[in-house]
Order: C-alpha cells, then structure tokens, then sequence
C-alpha cells in the first residue's frame, strides 16, 4: 500500500520534472533555464529517494544527497558568472 504510493508520488515528480525540461530547452532567458535545471536536480533527488525507499536501496540515499550538493554548486557558479558578467558589462 504505501509502496504503491511512493511510486505514484515519484510518478508525478517525474511529470513535474518532464515539464521543467521543456522549459529548460525552450526558456526565453537564462535565469529561466538555470531555474528549470534546478527543479531536474531536485526532481531526481526526489524520485531517487522516493524509489530508494520502495525497494529498500540505501545506496540512493547517498547518491541523492551528493546530487543535492552537486545542485548548489551550480546555483553559486551560475549566480557568480552573471554578476561577473554584469559588471564587466557595466
């Protein structure tokens, strides 16, 4: 019963995720795309742990949360090379 939820509920996390990637390819800026990204990573975070959790998998576990640092480090970069890139421009 509650394995059949969390397959349902990563289900969704994956449509979500689906969703994030067309606008990921079709964003009409940068900051969109980089957002879009953000949600893949915290999408497939959550499936991995969702799906982790049904089958008894505690390798996901670690592979999420490495995932979830890996995802930080891409927000910082991104937000350092925009405002490089402004004032370069300024």
């Amino acid at each position: 019963m509650v394995a059949d939820f969390l397959l349902a509920a990563a289900g969704f996390v994956l449509a979500t995720v689906a969703v994030g990637l067309v606008r990921i390819l079709w964003g009409p800026g940068d900051d969109d795309r980089i957002m879009a990204a953000q949600l893949l990573g915290t999408g497939g975070i959550a499936v991995l742990l969702l799906l982790g959790q049904v089958v008894s998998l505690p390798a996901a576990v670690d592979v999420a949360l490495i995932l979830a640092l890996l995802a930080a480090f891409v927000s910082v970069a991104f937000f350092r090379g925009t405002t490089r890139s402004e004032t370069d421009r300024a």
